[in-house]
């Protein structure tokens, strides 16, 4: 099977290809490389090495505005 890389790098897997995959617009995919090529597989989030989320009673809603105006630490991004 052949797919086509454009000028931006970009491709586009055959709906079969992803349907296999089990992948769909938004998920990720992993590129393991290998001594004979690569392995592409789903990125899958791993649901046991989650944790719970306890909001305590009696706090305030989330304010996205205001998150998205208050500075962050750059080295905390991906």
């Amino acid at each position: 099977m052949i797919v086509k890389v454009t000028s931006k790098r970009q491709v586009t897997f055959p709906k079969r290809v992803l349907e296999a995959l089990g992948v769909g617009p938004g998920d990720q995919i992993e590129l393991e490389e290998h001594p004979d090529g690569f392995i592409l597989r789903p990125r899958r989030i791993k649901f046991e090495k989650l944790g719970t989320l306890k909001i305590p009673p009696g706090t305030p809603p989330f304010d996205i505005a205001k998150f998205r105006e208050e500075s962050y630490d750059w080295s905390l991004r991906d």
